[in-house]
């Protein structure tokens, strides 16, 4: 059976909705799927300062343990175009996978939050995809054969390296029924992919 791992950061549980969502999709071809997060990095009481989603129910991820998977799927939120401290602070602790080429042929797929329409969706995934190839996984983003991309109509998040939503300044905005069937087939795509890869 296909094992894949729905890895995320959520500061306030937008990206850990679309973990879900994605984890959903996967779970639909079979595979054996697991959701967990990593760290948080801010204090409790800035942390709750700022109204982080502090209840978050995904155990916490340790770094070697992704070479147990086939495939592992990437959740972040947008920091200035890129990755957030806390998902960049675990990446860099999988030096030792990288050195054993742990990771080389699996596949790798990301999804995002940004706080605006134009917050940085697409370079935070491709800049996560830097990572992923040095790290010789195989690259799954969203294709535009998830339909939920070719509307014009609503606002909306989703691009062709990996589905996202967006929050709003404020944190106020939640994901979309597009948003987040976008992160379903994302989940389904990439366990899809990784089960033929794996046979």
């Amino acid at each position: 059976m296909t094992k894949i791992l729905v890895l995320y950061y959520s500061s306030w549980g937008h990206v850990e909705t679309l973990a879900h969502a994605a984890a959903e999709g996967a779970r639909e071809t079979g595979a054996e799927v697991h959701v967990k997060r990593v760290p948080e990095l801010v204090p409790e009481e800035v942390a709750r300062q700022s109204h982080y989603k502090l209840d978050q129910s995904a155990p916490i991820a340790q770094p070697d343990e992704l070479a147990d998977y086939d495939a592992i799927i990437f959740g972040t939120p947008t920091r200035y175009g890129n990755m957030a401290a806390q998902m960049k602070q675990f990446i860099d602790q999988t030096g030792a996978l990288w050195a054993k080429g742990a990771l080389v042929g699996k596949v790798g797929s990301v999804f995002t939050s940004t706080a605006t329409q134009h917050g940085g969706q697409e370079t935070t995934i491709t800049s996560f995809h830097t990572v992923l190839l040095h790290h010789g996984m195989v690259i799954v983003g969203l294709p535009y054969a998830f339909q939920g991309m070719n509307d014009v109509g609503t606002v909306a998040g989703g691009t062709p390296y990996g589905a996202s939503t967006i929050a709003g300044g404020d944190g106020s905005r939640q994901p979309s029924a597009v948003e987040l069937d976008g992160a379903k087939f994302q989940g389904r795509h990439v366990a899809g992919i990784a089960a033929k890869l794996a046979g």
